[in-house]
């Protein structure tokens, strides 16, 4: 089995479902007492949240790049960001490694083509919705992105950093997401991203009728088959 490197704490509750999902999946396909290989380096938060307000993005990638060196250091395999928006470092980051990066949305891209999604909603921070970074990766698959109004963006990014990055859960920002949902569903998105690693701490797919593609469990399920070396 590989061993796997997770680029982690952003946030710490998200990284959290990594570890279990990828242990999970492990054992479900291995059996026995299997769990997986992982060695975690989780950064201070509150530092790269401080780039990413100030648009301090090389900065931030320095700090991931020395993080993913460590990994590379300690004997990981390959690397795993374990959050979305700082995927907009991750080429500055591979230019520092020399071991492979899971994309988490070549990951998703992946997942929505196996379901025949040709047109997807996509929630998450501020960054991830409006820069071409992310979006890119599922355009490039042939997939159309609707994205929700400014307003809107707005919403979803402060409830992003201050409620769920805290691992505060509410009902009333579970309905404003929905809400979304339900409009760019009437727009015609087939599926909808939950584009940030903490939104499915607040969305599941009982919620709504449009299918769900939480991109915390599909970089994590990938993760896992990768150490195992199973194609899925």
């Amino acid at each position: 089995m590989k061993t796997i490197g997770l680029l982690g704490g952003m946030s710490w509750e998200s990284t959290v479902t990594y570890y279990q999902i990828i242990n999970e999946v492990v054992k479900e396909t291995m059996g026995g007492l299997h769990s997986a290989k992982i060695l975690l380096y989780s950064v201070d938060f509150a530092q790269i949240e401080e780039c990413q307000a100030k648009g301090e993005w090389d900065k931030s990638a320095e700090i991931l790049a020395q993080a993913a060196q460590g990994l590379e250091k300690a004997g990981a395999d390959f690397i795993v960001i374990c959050t979305n928006t700082m995927h907009k470092v991750a080429n500055e980051i591979l230019e520092k490694i020399h071991i492979p990066l899971i994309h988490i949305a070549e990951a998703t891209a992946e997942k929505l083509q196996q379901n025949n999604i040709r047109k997807v909603a996509l929630l998450g921070t501020k960054y991830t919705m409006t820069q071409d970074f992310y979006k890119q990766k599922l355009i490039d698959a042939g997939i159309e992105v609707l994205i929700p109004e400014n307003e809107e963006i707005e919403v979803i990014n402060d409830v992003i950093y201050g409620e769920l990055c805290l691992g505060v859960i509410s009902a009333e920002s579970k309905q404003k997401y929905l809400a979304v949902i339900e409009k760019l569903a009437e727009k015609g998105a087939e599926g909808v991203i939950l584009g940030c690693t903490e939104i499915g701490l607040l969305i599941q797919q009982q919620d709504t009728k449009l299918p769900v593609f939480d991109t915390t469990q599909i970089h994590a399920q990938k993760a896992a088959y990768v150490a195992m070396q199973e194609e899925k």
